[in-house]
């Protein structure tokens, strides 16, 4: 196994988020960016010091100094990335959703399987700062038995400046952040759902997608479980703040997090008390050169400024995320999100949104 993996990411909008993590985490390096834009792609080598640079994918499955490629691009181009770079003998990881189709998610396990590489889908809402507290709860048993759990994902999308690929794109195609902690949490996959459609967008955005509803709840069965779990997903015409949150109710103990501005998590110890509750950043978990970046902010003493760092988004989702996918790769063994976890969780925002097309039919969701 290598010392450093040298890593190529592909997609600098927001996988510019993953150039500095890679740079200085210890066992890797970013050896390779890639994007069509040429501007932005040596805007973002320049700003990092990267010297190699490429504007085509497939200039990296060439170069066989790469041990894995991070794909950061549209959704799109999630799963024919994935399988040839896996095909190529590189490790991959993706944004999610791991694929637009149940077959794309099914290519990539049989790609995985056939190549033995690491795969991971980075999936943000199973490493933020509320998910590692609430799984804390759970492992160590003071949340009880889990009783259910409840996600929900809602952004308004109405608005000029997003590829258009997005307007009328349906709500559970991209309903991992919702989907996942709670499968995770559960420690279950999801067996069949029920999903019913509500309300409707825009006329002008239905065609492309012939998908009209605004918000697609979903009702999961779990595998080998007694469990069910409840996804809401809205991408337009339903005002809310962003949000991506999870509850997870059990027999000791209760955990909310409705993500609002301001307000701390939840924690219910009993019929009438409820406490709000400081979760913690996590960073001792991580290699010291990285653990910064799970923090809101750095606070500057000299100019009295706290200050955003770049790659500590999605509540410091970003470096556990990074630290994991290396530490897979060295240790030689699958990734906490590997390819048929992140099928499962994908297929089934794909059949949620299959079911609600059907009128809330139960829909069966295929196992790779």
């Amino acid at each position: 196994m290598p010392d450093k993996v040298k890593v190529a990411v592909v997609g600098l909008g927001f996988g510019a988020e993953f150039v500095p993590l890679y740079q200085k985490h210890p066992n890797a390096e970013c050896y390779a960016i890639c994007q069509r834009d040429k501007d932005n792609l040596n805007k973002v080598g320049d700003q990092f010091g990267v010297e190699r640079r490429v504007t085509e994918f497939e200039a990296l499955l060439e170069m066989d100094e790469i041990d894995a490629i991070h794909i950061v691009t549209p959704i799109q181009a999630h799963a024919w990335m994935t399988v040839k770079a896996l095909n190529a003998g590189k490790h991959a990881a993706a944004t999610v959703p791991m694929g637009s189709t149940a077959q794309e998610c099914i290519d990539i396990v049989e790609a995985r399987r056939k190549s033995g590489k690491v795969y991971m889908m980075m999936e943000t809402a199973v490493y933020t700062r509320e998910f590692l507290y609430a799984k804390e709860l759970v492992d160590s048993g003071k949340l009880g038995r889990v009783q259910f759990l409840r996600g929900s994902h809602q952004q308004n999308m109405d608005l000029p400046g997003w590829p258009d690929y997005w307007y009328g794109f349906p709500p559970m195609h991209y309903g991992t952040h919702a989907i996942s902690p709670l499968l995770e949490l559960a420690g279950h996959r999801a067996e069949s759902v029920v999903c019913f459609g509500s309300g409707r967008i825009q006329e002008k955005y239905i065609p492309k997608y012939n998908s009209p509803f605004s918000i697609e709840t979903a009702l999961f069965r779990l595998k080998d479980s007694d469990l069910a779990c409840e996804a809401t997903r809205s991408l337009f015409n339903a005002i809310r703040q962003y949000r991506e949150s999870f509850d997870v109710y059990g027999s000791q103990l209760s955990f909310e997090w409705e993500q609002v501005a301001g307000e701390k998590p939840v924690v219910y110890s009993g019929f009438e008390d409820a406490e709000r509750v400081e979760v913690p950043d996590y960073g001792h978990r991580l290699p010291d050169e990285i653990s910064k970046y799970t923090l809101h902010g750095v606070y500057d003493e000299e100019h009295e400024h706290t200050s955003f760092i770049q790659g500590a988004g999605h509540g410091g989702s970003h470096p556990h995320m990074v630290h994991e996918f290396v530490s897979a790769i060295i240790e030689g063994r699958e990734s906490s999100v590997d390819a048929e976890t992140a099928a499962n969780w994908t297929m089934a925002g794909i059949c949620a949104h299959e079911s609600a097309m059907r009128g809330g039919e139960r829909i069966i969701i295929p196992s790779p």
